[in-house]
């Protein structure tokens, strides 16, 4: 596996991207490996765009962006999220004491006026995670999703899709594979590009080293479900698990099977997983012992 590495500030965006083998990078102490692809057959944009973000000395931002298929100009409301967002999470990362939580916000806020100022009804929802010291926080707006699963299958944290149908799953009003199914699915409630969007901003989660993290659009939620996320997360590191997600996606997207969620679609991922990261090499003894030496003295009145 080559896996890239990006400075403080620098950024990978994926826009109108065609991209079926992951790419790999090594960042904020873990690997993320990225998938953007349009739907199978489709001749038009891919409304789909991701970017992986340096924030700095172990830190990233992974974001997912999904452009309303059922609106106008759904890939220029994707792109447009992903440009604002970069710039402001960019810019924090190069400058000192700069709050990257609140260039997220601005970032979202941003997009969200420029979208609006489009006049034409487009529309995106939006998923992020902030890695930073160890932990995982998430930033949503309406139905991308974002799990983040144990290495023995504990969901730690998924989010609620802002639409009719995903807060009736949250209510318990209606099964997972109820709502695959259900008329008004993708009906969502918050978007980029809306006068009443809003932000949920999720607490902080403390990352372990065998937790595995998905982002992703409806292509990857309308084909999988949600045990069998977990059960590929918990099992295997995010180029594995990224792979594999993608495989399985891309057929049941071809070839409706009974039983089988089926629903072609634009799909784009990032996994994120401290697995298959070598730590730091030890220091030599001999080095451990002059450091102890060092500070024993230093504390000799």
């Amino acid at each position: 596996m080559n896996a890239r590495q990006l400075a403080a500030g620098e950024a990978r965006t994926y826009l109108d991207a065609e991209l079926v083998e992951p790419d790999v990078f090594e960042l904020a102490g873990g690997i993320a490996a990225v998938v953007s692809m349009r739907r199978p057959a489709k001749a038009t944009a891919n409304e789909d765009a991701a970017a992986i973000i340096s924030a700095g000395p172990g830190a990233a931002v992974l974001v997912v962006a999904d452009g309303c298929g059922g609106m106008a100009s759904g890939e220029q409301a994707a792109r447009i999220a992903i440009e604002c967002l970069t710039a402001r999470i960019s810019a924090a990362a190069l400058a000192e004491g700069a709050s990257i939580r609140g260039a997220i916000l601005d970032g979202v806020e941003e997009a969200n006026r420029q979208i609006l100022d489009l006049k034409t009804g487009a529309g995106a929802t939006l998923a992020v995670v902030q890695l930073e010291a160890g932990e995982a926080r998430p930033y949503h707006v309406g139905d991308a999703q974002i799990l983040l699963v144990g290495g023995r299958g504990k969901v730690k944290l998924l989010t609620t899709a802002h639409s009719p149908v995903g807060y009736a799953v949250e209510a318990g009003l209606l099964e997972e594979h109820e709502a695959l199914d259900h008329d008004e699915r993708h009906l969502v409630s918050n978007y980029l590009g809306s006068e009443r969007m809003h932000v949920e901003v999720g607490s902080a989660r403390k990352l372990s080293s065998r937790d595995g993290l998905l982002i992703a659009s409806d292509g990857v939620l309308d084909n999988l479900t949600t045990e069998e996320i977990i059960g590929i997360l918990k099992s295997g590191a995010a180029l594995t698990a990224a792979t594999r997600i993608t495989a399985i996606a891309s057929q049941r997207m071809q070839v409706a099977q009974d039983g089988l969620p089926h629903k072609p679609d634009d799909l784009t991922l990032i996994v994120y997983s401290q697995r298959g990261v070598k730590p730091p090499p030890a220091a030599p003894k001999e080095t451990q012992l002059a450091l102890i030496d060092e500070l024993d003295a230093g504390g000799r009145t």
